[in-house]
């Protein structure tokens, strides 16, 4: 999978498809389908987790969770800037299905940006 420029939903599944192995799933086994709306378009992306491997694809396969959330909200989620459960709760993201998949696929995503620190002066 190509690595997209200047997208960084496209970046995320491009960087998780990369990464064959996660150690923090090893417990979790399911299918999390993302389907990310960016005005009439829909992308989708499905990740399999079965005991610690991850596949992605760009598929539109039945899942165990599938979760249904605008572009640029999910932007921010994987960039670390929002935090998907977060995002759940506050209504930003919609799930349908087994959503305690989501709550453990949360650690695949990043975390927020460190605050710079000022140069004192």
């Amino acid at each position: 999978m190509a690595k997209p420029r200047c997208d960084p939903t496209a970046q995320f599944f491009a960087k998780l498809a990369e990464r064959s192995d996660e150690p923090l799933l090893r417990k979790a086994k399911g299918s999390m389908r993302f389907d990310v709306v960016d005005g009439r378009r829909t992308r989708r992306w499905l990740v399999t987790v079965d005991g610690g491997e991850l596949a992605v694809s760009s598929s539109n396969a039945a899942a165990s969770c599938v979760a249904r959330v605008d572009k640029a909200i999910f932007d921010r989620v994987a960039t670390g800037r929002l935090n998907v459960v977060a995002a759940v709760l506050r209504g930003d993201v919609a799930v349908e299905g087994d959503w305690r998949l989501l709550v453990r696929m949360q650690r695949l995503f990043p975390s927020p940006p460190r605050p710079r620190r000022r140069a004192s002066g």
